[in-house]
């Protein structure tokens, strides 16, 4: 479900961002083809650099159909930044990215704790983050940043994701898929 980035999928993602759906909600908003494939090239020189860790994620005949990103890397922390194409929106693709990624990062990577802003009026991803059992509102429990991430005004909630809590609850959910 997920891949290391490359170039060739570039167009399909470029269209599927561009969406008026998607793309209010992008955290590199390409106008053109042509800075998208270039901050592609950077999000994998950035990767090899371990400042970033960027996937695409696919659907279940392998095609590229949005991308998930751990940016701002530093002392075992980083950002979440996500986005599916309109035509996989309500269908799982977005919890499934984001549980496999987690795994890579918590189990690969030794990344501890993955931090979410989410605009407070985009009540799609609220409502996805929320269904996480992981994932915690952090505005009070970290308040520095999320003071760092509204500095002109209160735009975005704050979200993380600990590393001992994701292992925990994919403990509880393998038991009771077993049970």
């Amino acid at each position: 479900m997920l891949k290391k980035r490359d170039l060739h999928e570039c167009h399909s993602l470029y269209d599927l961002m561009m969406d008026p759906a998607v793309f209010p909600y992008v955290r590199y908003k390409c106008q053109f083809y042509e800075e998208y494939l270039f901050i592609t090239k950077q999000l994998i020189v950035e990767e090899e650099r371990e400042t970033c860790i960027s996937r695409t994620i696919l659907d279940e005949m392998g095609h590229p159909i949005g991308t998930i990103d751990l940016y701002d890397i530093v002392n075992k922390t980083g950002f979440l930044a996500t986005w599916i194409g309109t035509p996989y929106f309500g269908k799982g693709y977005n919890q499934r990215a984001k549980e496999s990624f987690f795994a890579e990062l918590f189990l690969e990577h030794n990344i501890e704790t993955v931090f979410l802003k989410i605009r407070k009026q985009n009540i799609r991803s609220k409502k996805a983050v929320e269904k996480l059992p992981y994932a915690k509102l952090a505005n009070d429990t970290n308040h520095q940043i999320y003071k760092s991430i509204n500095k002109t005004q209160q735009i975005y909630d704050l979200y993380q994701v600990d590393r001992l809590g994701f292992l925990e609850s994919s403990r509880v959910m393998q038991h009771e898929v077993a049970t």
